[in-house]
C-alpha cells in the first residue's frame, strides 16, 4: 500500500507515494536518489545512516517514511550551502578524518548539528565531541583525526551561545 508522502529533504519538498512504512533511508536513497546517506548495519547501532529530522540526528534506518511525512529532513547532501562545504565537511577533508565514506556521512551530519548548536568547544570539547561520535561506528582508523576535524569545525562556526546535551542531539531513532 502506498500513500502520498510530503517529505521536505535538505529545503525541497518531495510529493513521494511510497509505503509509510518503508524505512526513511530507503526512500532517501532509492526514491530521491539521495545516495549520501549509506546503510551501515541496519539496525541503528553503526549510526552510517544518520539524518536529521527537525534538526534532531536520527537513524533513518529505524525511521519509517511515514514518521517523516510534512517535516525537514537534512542529508548529508543538505549540509553544503551549495559549492560551499559546511565547516565539518571541510575539516574532515583537510584533516583526513574522511576514510572509506561509509560512516562519514552519519559523522558529518551528527557532527554539524552538534556544532551549529554549539558544542564542541571549551575545555571538554574532546570529551564532549568523543561522546557525540560514540554511535557513529568507524571501522576505517581510529578516531583521533574525526575528533580533531569536529573540534576544528566547533572553533570555527559561530559564537556557540547555545549548547546542546549529546544524549539531546541523538533524540529518537537512538543508536546512532
Amino acid at each position: 500500500m502506498t500513500a502520498p508522502l510530503s517529505l521536505t529533504v535538505n529545503g525541497v519538498v518531495h510529493e513521494v507515494a511510497a509505503s509509510p512504512w518503508r524505512r526513511l533511508l530507503d526512500v532517501l536513497r532509492e526514491d530521491l536518489r539521495l545516495t549520501g546517506t549509506k546503510e551501515g548495519c541496519g539496525e541503528g547501532e553503526c549510526g552510517a545512516c544518520t539524518v536529521l529530522l527537525d534538526g534532531v540526528p536520527v537513524c533513518s534506518c529505524l525511521v519509517i517514511a511515514g514518521q517523516a511525512d510534512g517535516r525537514a529532513v537534512t542529508t548529508v547532501e543538505g549540509l553544503a550551502d551549495g559549492p560551499l562545504l559546511h565547516a565539518v565537511q571541510r575539516e574532515l577533508v583537510a584533516r583526513g578524518g574522511a576514510q572509506c565514506g561509509i560512516c562519514t556521512p552519519g559523522i558529518a551530519v551528527c557532527a554539524a548539528a552538534v556544532v551549529d548548536a554549539g558544542a564542541g568547544r571549551g575545555p571538554d570539547a574532546r570529551a564532549q565531541v568523543r561522546q557525540l561520535l560514540a554511535g557513529n561506528i568507524c571501522r576505517c582508523t581510529g578516531y583521533q583525526l574525526i575528533v580533531d576535524a569536529v573540534c576544528a569545525a566547533a572553533a570555527t562556526v559561530g559564537t556557540g551561545a547555545a549548547s546542546v546535551a549529546v544524549s539531546d542531539a541523538r533524540g529518537q531513532g537512538g543508536g546512532a
